[in-house]
């Protein structure tokens, strides 16, 4: 299921109380709009220079006209913390990186032609040079600790025999079978800026498919982690390779069941740092470890089993291994000494809501992504100890003549007696004398999580400000199985999918109700991917809401596991296949329960969704139906498991707002074939 980034927050004040001050009136500040939130800019993918004098960071930007959203480089610079926007172009640029010497930042980019090729930017600005030119585009990419070449991935190129087969016998794919294999690729950066290379393929064969690799700091070796195939089914057969550059020779270093993934080098190279499931192939919702392997191979020492989460492995300095990691809705950077396994937080405050942390060479200085309950993430630099942020960007100027609501954690204890932790969005002008109008919004994962940050990541879906200023509350329930409060909590759900999640989520609104603070006739219920889930759950399971909105939801899991992209997920979860475990499938399964649907419920669903196929959608809704419950079922054409383009989005929110905007506030039954389309919009669209 997806998983949602895990950065935000700090010391940043937004003064949405300050517009008193200024010299334009109070009816100066409005309701965002669908098309407001949709254009708000945030900072992403932050990158700090080898020598901590610049900060790049990616911003996405909304192109209605194009239907895309477009990232774009931009700089900060530490010292005099000037910001300026550093590449340009409507195919946007992404994923920059600095070359070791700091003379030059990489990106990715589709400006020539359309597939993926890397360029390369001097951070004083001029032109943009173009190093790669390979076929059908490149994947990630390395630079090498001195500067000299790239490393980077790209499937393998179609052969004769593909080909033959195309043009005898039309086109077709033989499912699980059919893969292109994506292997490493290096290229000569100073013959490449003269003439875009195709680059030299290291890795061949259909042995592996390579997914993560680091150079060696010597430059002659490069591990990295590999599946068996490509296919998603096989992410637990991750294991660790070494490549010897000088004959391109391959060895598997690590090989034990679970994934082993994200390897990184020790300064003097002597060893490797990796993630790793430690031999457990149920590994799904149990902390993942930071392990030590020898570069030569030998038995993986874990170093973090006393960590009640899962690290993300950041880097190898001299001084230890550095890490994030979420501490329940915080995140915080983390260091642990190898020899010892001593971990040490470094950031500060506890409540903490950064991401995206980046060290320069030394690993001195550190450049992090933080938002707060009422702040939009901005860029921040520091020293690593002691940790004192200093903010680059000011991208909450966006929101100065926005009414938007507060955001803050509350926690009720659920039906089975486990503390369970939640965000509350409330109006602006909350008056606890009233009761309000509540609206639930489920995050997926189930590993994913609800942070008190502002707006994000409300701004796709679900628009909770605009709720807010119409009178309600948003509850965003941290459910059982979610991320950033240990394993044994992440793991309540096994077994217990959907019936302990919906536990989680009526308690929540009966702790509300029990405030005095929520109107019990009118309260709504929506969430995508598992939050799908869950919704379709509550929408069979339960009569206390007014109306629910299904995104990408399951509804039969059994229709799941035989349709879905990864189905180990199913059986790391619910234990065994549906042929032989049927009950299991029967008890965690929303059509178990159709008989007993009430609810008027809106399914909203990618055409083309691979991870949740769209047989799960019409099984609910033919369901509905044929009980004559409410139901609108919206399919968002061309899109997979996420919708990832601005006008999609925007039908996305309109939707959801007028259905709830029906069955809470009385609003006239939404028509979706038949939308208002102000004039501008159609305009825009020509």
């Amino acid at each position: 299921m997806n998983k949602h980034w895990t950065g935000l927050w700090l010391v940043v004040v937004l003064g949405v109380c300050g517009w008193a001050l200024a010299a334009e009136p109070p009816a100066a500040r409005h309701v965002p709009t669908v098309d407001e939130l949709l254009q708000l800019r945030v900072p992403r993918l932050v990158e700090i220079s080898p020598d901590g004098r610049w900060v790049a960071y990616s911003v996405l930007t909304p192109d209605f006209k194009k239907d895309a959203f477009t990232p774009q480089v931009w700089l900060a610079e530490t010292a005099t913390g000037r910001i300026f926007q550093l590449t340009r172009g409507e195919d946007g640029a992404g994923n920059p990186k600095w070359s070791p010497d700091g003379r030059w930042l990489s990106f990715v980019s589709g400006r020539d032609g359309g597939k993926n090729q890397l360029f390369l930017i001097s951070p004083e600005g001029g032109e943009a040079v173009r190093i790669t030119d390979v076929k059908d585009g490149g994947g990630d990419y390395e630079w090498s600790a001195d500067g000299r070449q790239i490393a980077f991935l790209a499937e393998e190129p179609e052969v004769p025999a593909d080909k033959d087969r195309t043009e005898h016998l039309g086109d077709f794919r033989v499912v699980r079978s059919d893969y292109r294999h994506t292997h490493l690729w290096t290229i000569d950066v100073e013959k490449a800026m003269e003439t875009p290379a195709a680059g030299v393929q290291r890795t061949k064969g259909r042995e592996f498919s390579v997914g993560d690799f680091a150079w060696s700091p010597d430059g002659t070796r490069i591990a990295f982690s590999a599946t068996v195939n490509p296919d998603l089914v096989q992410s637990a057969s991750a294991d660790l390779y070494l490549l010897n550059l000088a004959d391109d020779t391959v060895t598997k270093i690590v090989d034990q069941p679970g994934p082993d993934t994200s390897p990184v080098w020790s300064p003097d190279g002597a060893r490797i740092a990796f993630a790793s499931a430690m031999g457990n192939p149920r590994y799904f919702a149990r902390n993942s470890r930071l392990a030590v392997v020898p570069a030569a191979g030998g038995a993986p020492v874990s170093l973090t089993d006393a960590f009640d989460e899962n690290p993300s492995l950041l880097a190898w300095k001299t001084d230890g291994i550095y890490f994030s990691a979420l501490q329940r809705t915080a995140v915080h950077l983390f260091r642990v000494h190898p020899e010892d396994r001593r971990i040490d937080r470094l950031s500060q405050p506890d409540g903490l809501l950064a991401g995206a942390f980046s060290l320069t060479r030394d690993g001195r200085t550190v450049a992090f992504l933080a938002g707060a309950p009422d702040a939009l993430p901005e860029v921040f630099v520091t020293a690593a100890a002691p940790f004192a942020p200093r903010r680059l960007t000011d991208f909450n100027a966006q929101t100065a003549g926005l009414i938007l609501g507060t955001r803050e954690l509350v926690t009720w204890t659920s039906r089975d007696g486990e503390p369970i932790e939640g965000v509350l969005i409330k109006p602006a002008d909350f008056d606890p004398a009233k009761q309000y109008a509540l609206l639930c919004v489920i995050h997926g994962g189930p590993t994913g999580i609800d942070r008190p940050v502002l707006l994000l990541p409300d701004s796709r879906y679900y628009p909770a400000d605009i709720w807010a200023a119409r009178g309600a509350l948003v509850l965003k329930v941290n459910y059982r199985g979610s991320a950033g409060y240990g394993e044994r909590f992440r793991m309540l759900n096994m077994r217990n999918l959907g019936v302990g999640d919906a536990w989680d989520v009526l308690s929540g609104v009966d702790h509300l109700v029990a405030k005095g603070w929520v109107d019990p006739r009118r309260v709504g219920c929506m969430g995508w991917s598992q939050g799908g889930y869950i919704s379709a759950f509550l929408t069979t399971s339960s009569n206390r809401f007014a109306a629910i909105s299904v995104g990408a939801g399951i509804s039969n899991w059994a229709t799941y596991y035989y349709n879905t992209d990864i189905t180990p997920f199913t059986i790391n979860y619910l234990g065994d296949d549906p042929v032989d475990d049927p009950e299991i499938y029967r008890l965690t399964s929303p059509m178990s329960y159709i008989r007993e649907a009430k609810t008027p419920t809106l399914i909203q669903h990618g055409e083309n969704d691979r991870r949740v196929p769209i047989p799960n959608a019409y099984e609910l809704r033919q369901g509905l139906e044929d009980r004559s419950v409410p139901v609108e079922m919206v399919v968002y054409k061309g899109f997979g498991h996420g919708i990832t383009k601005p006008r999609a989005s925007r039908a996305v929110m309109r939707h959801n707002l007028e259905w709830f905007g029906h069955f809470l506030w009385g609003d006239p039954r939404p028509d979706f074939t038949r939308p208002e389309v102000p004039k501008a919009d159609k305009k825009e669209e020509k």
